[in-house]
């Protein structure tokens, strides 16, 4: 329909699309039920601005693109169809001529829906219709700021959670009956979905996509994935999606070379190989693939519901791949500011989270502030310098005490999550438990204590599946994980730990309401390596409010040990890792510790108390009357 001035609505969407401004081009492209001259049917929409001819090819034609020639609408290459008569679940691909006169078929690069691999065609789908129930939820997200909520996440691998017998994968509704109810019990608040677009290849676990805006079909259609999501919200669950917008996989049917020549890529090779992954690097210097991803990241938001993108591999955006120097990236950097003003503008509960391992300045800063704009970012170097520490001997860790320290020198400078992700437990890295050294024992002791410090320490929280139960295999992605593990004593106690621990968490507001502010922790004893005991505090936001906390990282067992404390009253236990239910050696404070007047740590008071072996023991300053209720 031309308005006055000679313009269609088709012809600003256009020009939108190629400004990289068309934030919703999935409403433009692909594949839509529509009506055309009084009959229903599909109108199809591809950018293909090299091809020479564009057709459709599908079940409605025998696959043969002749009858289906598409129509090239605007100069810079948009193609587009109405096919009248053909209805939902047809599938279809676009038949490409390219400059070099081959015939490639393409899947839509817009597709809602695929085949289930190994078939490779897009499917016609209807995304319109699924009632939501997710309102309280949606209302209850804006009642407070995300960095003073408690947020500890289960990362989720879907095809390796649980397996039926014969050896099939759930559907996303069949999940939505065990995984929420599990993760709900185990006291998390998030669920984040390693990669659920469309992907070829099941050991890429998603991580090489081929159809950005089709949930994989392997777990069942689009419908039952929003089944899935609103399931967990209407259960006061979150849902995260690790979303990969750096890079996508070769395959023919994929967006590699779509219309024969380079287009959602760098033109040059050393611009566009990934060589490690085997991948293409998206050219962000393009406005066109600028409109795709962005759209992209809103339409999850828009259609899903989703909460929140763990945003994968923030490094290989920020810096040119095959340089010998690293050497930023102004196009991805611009694209990433760009994308997140976006996603903050539609929804500003949203959680932005970069998986970044560079030093990278200001990646949690507003882009108004010269920063990348991200609300959160893992915390790598924390991860890594803990594994390191604790997979130590205990008689070594002394020479390395630093290791536990060091991440509260920068811990403020960006707002962080702690991850502990499959990254850690893939490739010969073994499993959180396999990792700690020692005897039987002494493993379950210092996996109870790892789960500990990552919970106390000032951090969001991020777990990989298995980890809760101390699964002692690293993690098998073509199989279940190790359930049978429940009827072992010691990981169902591991288990009930890693429970009590996370529910502590997140009903003490003093571990996450100052996670960001640097006056919310402060060391008691950060020095004595010797003994390898470290000792903090961490504060809440009302006067009086503190938990004092003690990690001892050797075997030995401590009476009468003496911390700084700041408030004159009674200390009462709240967590003790070695706590015989949990499978320790009881070493336990039962009792109130009363503080005791006399400087001590540069605190004004100080309690005597028992140290567990390999252990972590957390102490509430009781409020004294006449202190303000919080």
């Amino acid at each position: 329909m031309k308005s006055m001035a000679g313009v269609s609505a088709s012809d600003i969407k256009a020009h939108l699309f190629h400004e990289g401004r068309l934030y919703e081009s999935y409403r433009f492209f692909g594949a839509h039920q529509t009506e055309q001259d009084g009959r229903q049917g599909f109108r199809f929409c591809v950018w293909a601005p090299h091809a020479k001819e564009v057709r459709i090819a599908g079940t409605f034609n025998g696959w043969s693109g002749v009858l289906h020639r598409m129509e090239k609408r605007h100069q810079e290459g948009i193609w587009e169809l109405f096919i009248p008569g053909i209805g939902e679940g047809e599938l279809y691909k676009y038949e490409m001529i390219t400059a070099a006169n081959e015939t490639k078929l393409k899947a839509d690069p817009y597709a809602f829906f695929s085949e289930v691999r190994p078939k490779t065609a897009s499917v016609t789908y209807q995304l319109a219709g699924y009632q939501w129930g997710d309102r309280k939820w949606q209302k209850k997200k804006q009642q407070k700021a995300v960095y003073e909520k408690p947020i500890s996440i289960y990362e989720l691998h879907i095809g390796s959670w649980k397996k039926k017998a014969d050896g099939r994968f759930f559907t996303y509704r069949e999940l939505s009956e065990t995984v929420i109810p599990y993760v709900k019990e185990h006291g998390f608040t998030h669920i984040e979905l390693m990669p659920l677009t469309e992907h070829p290849f099941d050991r890429s676990w998603g991580y090489q996509t081929t159809g950005y805006y089709s949930p994989t079909s392997r777990y069942g259609e689009p419908h039952d994935l929003m089944y899935f999501i609103d399931q967990c919200h209407q259960h006061e669950i979150g849902v995260i999606m690790d979303w990969v917008s750096g890079h996508f996989c070769k395959d023919d049917h994929g967006l590699y070379l779509f219309d024969g020549m380079p287009l959602y890529e760098y033109k040059h090779e050393h611009d566009r190989e990934n060589w490690e992954w085997g991948t293409a690097n998206f050219d962000l210097g393009k406005r066109e693939v600028r409109s795709f991803l962005i759209s992209n990241a809103l339409y999850w938001i828009e259609m899903y519901h989703i909460d929140g993108f763990r945003v994968d591999a923030v490094a290989n955006l920020l810096y040119w791949p095959n340089r010998p120097q690293p050497e930023a990236n102004g196009f991805a950097v611009e694209f990433i500011q760009t994308l997140n003003e976006q996603v903050f503008a539609k929804d500003p509960h949203f959680l932005m989270i970069a998986e970044d391992s560079t030093d990278w300045p200001l990646v949690t800063h507003p882009t108004y502030a010269g920063g990348l704009g991200f609300n959160y970012k893992w915390n790598m170097g924390w991860m890594n310098d803990v594994l390191t520490y604790m997979e130590a001997s205990p008689e070594q860790r002394k020479h390395l005490h630093h290791l536990v320290s060091f991440s509260l020198i920068y811990a403020y400078s960006e707002n962080y999550i702690l991850p502990f992700s499959h990254d850690e437990v893939v490739y010969g890295k073994k499993s959180l438990l396999h990792k700690m050294p020692g005897d039987y024992w002494q493993k379950f002791a210092q996996y109870r204590l790892l789960i500990s410090y990552f919970t106390l320490h000032p951090g969001k929280k991020l777990l990989f599946m298995g980890g809760e139960f101390a699964q002692f295999d690293e993690w098998k992605d073509e199989e279940e994980l190790d359930w049978f593990l429940d009827d072992f004593d010691m990981h169902r106690k591991a288990r009930m730990f890693t429970k009590e621990a996370l529910h502590l968490y997140k009903k003490s507001r003093i571990l996450y309401e100052n996670d960001h502010r640097q006056q919310g922790f402060e060391w008691i004893d950060v020095n004595n390596a010797e003994q390898s005991i470290v000792s903090f505090i961490r504060y809440g936001k009302q006067p009086g409010e503190a938990l004092i906390i003690v990690c001892n990282f050797t075997p030995s067992v401590y009476h009468e040990y003496r911390v700084g404390v700041p408030f004159q009253t009674e200390y009462i236990e709240v967590l003790n890792s070695d706590d015989a239910k949990y499978g320790g050696s009881h070493q336990i404070n039962p009792k109130r510790l009363q503080a005791k007047e006399g400087v001590l740590h540069g605190k004004p008071y100080s309690i005597s108390m028992t140290v567990p072996p390999l252990g972590a023991a957390v102490f509430r300053a009781v409020k004294k009357r006449g202190a303000k209720k919080g």
